[in-house]
C-alpha cells in the first residue's frame, strides 16, 4: 500500500500533514500549528497517531503540540539542534539520520536557514520530502536566523532530490510567492503555465501544496540562482551562485 498523505489547513495559512502507513497503521503528523483540525482529521479516518514530527521550532507549527499529545499520545521527534526549543522531544536526529513510518523510510535533512535546526524528512520510496518553512511552492521562508549562504546550500541539498518528488510545505504563500516570482521572470512560460493553475486551485479553494520538485525547479526563483535568465533579470551575470540567491531573498523581503 503507499503512503497516504493528508494536506490539513491549520491557522489562517498554515499545514500540517498526516502520512498514514496502511499496513502497519502507523500514523505521523508533521508539525502541529493546532490540534483540532489534525485530531478530527484522524478521528474522520480511524487513524491512530504514532508519531509527531516537528520540522522547527516557530509557534505556528507547534502550538498545538501539548493538546494533541492530550488527545493522541505519540512520538514526538525533531531536530537535536533545536531540542532546547522544542518541547516532549523522545527522539532527537541529525542530518544523516532516519525515521521508520511502517515500512517507509524517511532521511532527515538539515535545512537550517529559516532557523537554525529546521530539518526535512524525505521519504524516497513515497517520493514526498517534507520541508515545512525550507522550500515552499515558488518560495522559500525568510531568514530568520541564517545567513543567505546557509540557506542557498540548504536548498541545493533538497534540489538535488529527484525531480519526481513531491515536496509538502508548510503554508499557503503560493499567490503572493507567484507575483514576487513573476516579477524576477514574467516570460518564463512554465511559471505562466502554473499562475494560471495556482489561480484555478484557489478559485476552487484547494491547496497549491504539494507540488513537484521538477515544477519548483523550472519557476521557483531560489533554486534558480545558477540560471542565466534569472542571473540576467537581477544583473549579476557574474555573481556567485549564493550571492545572486541572496538578491533575490533581499527584493523578496521589500516586495
Amino acid at each position: 500500500m503507499p503512503l497516504e498523505i493528508i494536506t490539513i489547513p491549520c491557522l489562517s495559512d498554515n499545514y500540517a500533514y498526516l502520512a498514514h502507513d496502511a499496513d502497519t497503521g502507523q500514523t505521523m503528523v508533521v508539525d502541529v500549528p493546532e490540534a483540532a483540525p489534525i485530531i478530527a482529521a484522524l478521528q474522520h479516518r480511524g487513524w491512530v497517531l504514532s508519531h509527531v514530527l516537528l520540522t522547527h521550532h516557530h509557534w505556528d507549527h507547534v502550538d498545538g503540540l501539548g493538546a494533541l499529545l492530550a488527545a493522541c499520545p505519540a512520538q514526538v521527534i525533531g531536530a537535536a539542534a533545536d531540542a532546547h526549543r522544542l518541547a516532549n522531544l523522545d527522539h532527537a536526529l541529525h542530518e544523516g539520520d532516519s525515521l521508520q513510518i511502517g515500512s517507509y523510510n524517511g532521511e532527515v535533512i538539515d535545512v537550517s536557514g529559516h532557523t537554525l535546526g529546521h530539518i526535512a524528512v524525505y521519504f524516497p520510496k513515497a517520493k514526498a520530502v517534507f520541508t515545512a518553512d525550507s522550500l515552499m511552492a515558488l518560495g522559500c521562508g525568510r531568514l530568520f536566523e541564517g545567513s543567505p549562504q546557509l540557506m542557498h546550500q540548504s536548498l541545493k541539498k533538497l534540489a538535488a532530490l529527484p525531480p519526481d518528488t513531491l515536496v509538502y510545505s508548510g503554508h499557503e504563500y503560493t499567490t503572493s510567492n507567484l507575483k514576487f516570482a513573476q516579477s524576477i521572470e514574467p516570460d518564463n512560460p512554465r511559471l505562466i503555465s502554473r499562475g494560471k493553475q495556482i489561480a484555478a486551485a484557489r478559485s476552487a479553494g484547494r491547496p497549491t501544496v504539494p507540488e513537484l520538485l521538477s515544477e519548483e525547479l523550472a519557476t521557483n526563483p531560489f533554486l534558480r540562482a545558477d540560471t542565466a535568465e534569472v542571473r540576467k533579470a537581477v544583473a549579476l551575470k557574474d555573481a556567485e551562485d549564493w550571492e545572486v540567491f541572496a538578491e533575490i531573498r533581499s527584493r523578496k523581503d521589500h516586495f
